[in-house]
């Protein structure tokens, strides 16, 4: 995470799964080495879980979890595999909240083939790339 008193900071909830870390830790990467770039992590990491030893305590978690951000991220390529979480995590953004919070979904590296539950919904779609990322987040939180 990264912060900075003169920078809006981003608070960002990345969709994942666990069996997909090195994705998951990439991005991470990727945003904190971002130039003039402020963001807090509002996600879960394998390496610190959230006790939620059943379906409902899960739900309630990740609205927890996405309630308070501004954006919510995700990597299209998880989709098929984990769709019923993350199709949660679209639909607690797009209806769980009065205002609707915005999605950019990323297209992980080499990947031709994105699922249109992602790219229908997703208020963008941007390629596996730092500014890519960055330049969608800025443009569509407020």
């Amino acid at each position: 995470m990264t912060a900075s008193t003169d920078l809006k900071l981003h608070r960002l909830f990345i969709s994942h799964a666990w069996q997909y870390n090195k994705d998951y830790y990439n991005l991470e990467k990727m945003l904190n080495a971002a130039e003039n770039f402020s963001w807090d992590n509002y996600s879960v990491p394998e390496h610190n879980p959230k006790d939620a030893n059943n379906e409902r305590a899960l739900k309630e978690a990740l609205r927890n979890q996405i309630t308070p951000t501004n954006c919510v991220l995700i990597i299209s390529g998880m989709y098929v595999k984990y769709r019923k979480w993350i199709q949660y995590e679209i639909d607690l953004a797009t209806e769980g909240f009065k205002k609707p919070k915005p999605i950019i979904g990323i297209r992980p590296r080499g990947s031709e083939r994105i699922p249109k539950e992602v790219s229908e919904i997703a208020n963008e779609m941007v390629g596996w790339s730092t500014s890519s990322i960055v330049n969608a987040i800025r443009r569509h939180t407020p």
